[in-house]
Order: C-alpha cells, then structure tokens, then sequence
C-alpha cells in the first residue's frame, strides 16, 4: 500500500492470468481488492484480456505464451482500450505477480504495447523507484547483450524487438508438458 501510495495510484488493474496466491493470500482477488477499497483504491481485473497465460491454444508457440500474438489478438486490444478508458479516471498500477519488470508480461508485454500508443509508463521497484518503460528497454539491451548495433540488427527499433523476442521467451508462461530448455530452464510462479 506504501509504494501505491508513494506512487500516487488511485486505482490498481490486476492482470494476473490467475489473480490467487498460495503464498500470499492477502493477494488473492477477493482480498486484495477489498484491501485496496479500504485504502480507496480502486479495482479492476483485467487478467482475462491482459493476462499472461492465454487461454486459447493458439496464442502458443512450440508451448510457450507468444507475446507477439497475445498482442494482435482481439482480446488484448480490449483489455487495452479497458485499460486507457479507465487511466482518463484514475492514475493506474497494473499488477502481476514478478517484481523486476524484466520479468514479467506486464513490461514485456502491455508495457511495450501501451508505450507503443504513446502512454507514458512507469514501473513502480520494490524501493519505491519508478522507472519509465524506456529505462526498462535499456536495461533489456544491455541483458540481452543488444545495446550496440551488429551486422544484423543495425537499428535499434530492430535489436529492441529481437530483445523483446529474446526475453518474452526466457519468462513466458510455458504449459507445463513444454520442456524446461525452451524457457531456459526457468519456472515461473505466478
């Protein structure tokens, strides 16, 4: 509630894809959103149209959750259009379950589509830093060891996909049958 706070929200949009927690149950739908309406902040689930385990099938590649076709598909476009609707009221957090930006679908995948359009976004840190969704795609590059241009990718519109390709891979929710080495060997828990 402090960095909520600190960072001005007046209302929280939950994409997790399964808004539940074993962990922590505080975060679990029910309760987070009669926690935040305590604080008056309001709620929205968007988890559906801006989750990062799709539903269908063919939001999949070789078992993996294709940000790239996630972002085409009808269902995130209305999510998105919930999202900037509901932002013209209330100063927004979306909320997943990853603490580094990097890691999560929320930057890696409705981050970079609403910057896309011209939204400023903000990456609220556990420190209570925000950073903006550019420091982000910097420090994307220089993980993905893109920052400078190569033979094949020279601009860096073109090493920024080929990063956002890259690390949508490595942190992708993966159906449970894909082998580990397609993700990295890294689970994910949210």
């Amino acid at each position: 509630m402090s960095l909520l706070e600190m960072a001005q929200v007046t209302a929280v949009a939950d994409v997790r894809s399964a808004p539940i927690s074993r962990f922590s149950p505080h975060f679990n739908k029910n309760a987070l959103a009669a926690s935040l309406a305590a604080q008056n902040i309001a709620y929205f689930f968007l988890g559906r149209e801006l989750g990062g385990r799709p539903q269908r099938q063919a939001m999949y590649t070789q078992g993996v959750a294709d940000y790239e076709k996630m972002a085409a598909s009808s269902d995130f476009r209305s999510g998105l259009e919930c999202l900037t609707e509901a932002a013209e009221r209330y100063r927004i957090a979306a909320m997943c379950s990853e603490a580094d930006p990097l890691d999560c679908h929320r930057c890696l995948l409705v981050g970079r589509a609403l910057a896309g359009a011209g939204v400023d976004v903000g990456h609220i840190l556990a420190s209570g830093d925000v950073i903006a969704q550019a420091q982000a795609e910097e420090r994307m590059l220089d993980r993905e060891n893109l920052t400078e241009a190569g033979l094949l990718l020279r601009s860096r519109e073109e090493r920024l996909a080929e990063a956002y390709r890259s690390r949508g891979c490595q942190v992708a929710y993966a159906w449970p049958a894909a082998p580990s080495a397609l993700r990295g060997g890294r689970e994910r828990q949210d």
